[in-house]
């Protein structure tokens, strides 16, 4: 029975977290990172993945939830670090997390010896995961589903959201820009702090992550939330996008450059 559980409240997580930044999120943070990478990291990305940018290549892995041979890879959208603590890898989910997963995969992409199947997937995977840590609420206390249990009313439309949902996508379609527009004007923002702040390691992600949760949980008692929410929130939803996709670029520039 306890077993049942636990497989019941995974699937039930899986399935409201939805897509993780959403695919116009991970997308833009694909683009920015296509548009950082070395001119040799490139053509060997190219190589790997064939007519398909890392834009493209983000959602896949959101994509193959539908596919039960990847039933291993549903843990890893995420990692559970709680309030006042560190990563501790004993309350991780069994079957891995985001952050053991982005480590585990750069180390393979860099010793090479794994097929080309899996050197396309991991690729793939690791774009996936890189944006993933860098939406707060993929970074769970371990109480709320990374947001999913909040019920919240997102500006004025009829049905409740929640706010995992949210910071997914709610707030990156209410500006009604496509990927490749949005990613322009966050690239013409990259400065040279921007630029410093990227050179962060994984483990710093997890840190930055949790110093924005308490901004992130700011809500009235109402739960109502929508244009004010927004105009506190968004700069750090352009943040988490540039330092993703910069991060992305650097991680792969030292795989491939």
């Amino acid at each position: 029975m306890k077993k049942l559980v636990t497989t019941l409240s995974l699937i039930i997580f899986i399935n409201q977290a939805g897509f993780s930044w959403g695919q116009i999120g991970h997308r833009v943070i694909g683009q920015l990172a296509q548009w950082h990478l070395s001119r040799t990291a490139e053509a060997r990305i190219t190589q790997i993945l064939g007519p398909v940018d890392l834009a493209l290549a983000s959602t896949w892995m959101d994509e193959i939830r539908s596919d039960s041979a990847y039933d291993y890879t549903n843990t890893w959208h995420w990692v559970t670090v709680p309030p006042n603590t560190t990563y501790n890898p004993e309350i991780q989910e069994p079957t891995g997390n985001a952050y053991e997963a982005t480590q585990q995969i750069i180390v393979a992409l860099k010793t090479g010896a794994i097929s080309q199947k899996q050197e396309q997937e991991y690729l793939k995977i690791l774009v996936h995961l890189v944006g993933d840590l860098h939406q707060p609420l993929h970074v769970g206390t371990g109480e709320d589903r990374g947001g999913n249990d909040v019920r919240v009313r997102w500006m004025y439309e009829p049905d409740s959201s929640n706010l995992h949902r949210v910071w997914d996508s709610d707030m990156i379609n209410a500006k009604q820009l496509s990927y490749t527009e949005l990613a322009a004007h966050l690239n013409r923002h990259i400065d040279a702090e921007v630029a410093n702040d990227a050179r962060a390691l994984p483990a710093q992600w997890l840190e930055e992550a949790m110093e924005l949760r308490d901004t992130v949980y700011d809500l009235p008692d109402s739960h109502r939330i929508g244009y004010q929410y927004m105009y506190r929130n968004w700069p750090i939803v352009e943040q988490q996008l540039m330092l993703a996709g910069l991060r992305l670029a650097e991680i792969l520039n030292d795989i491939y450059g």
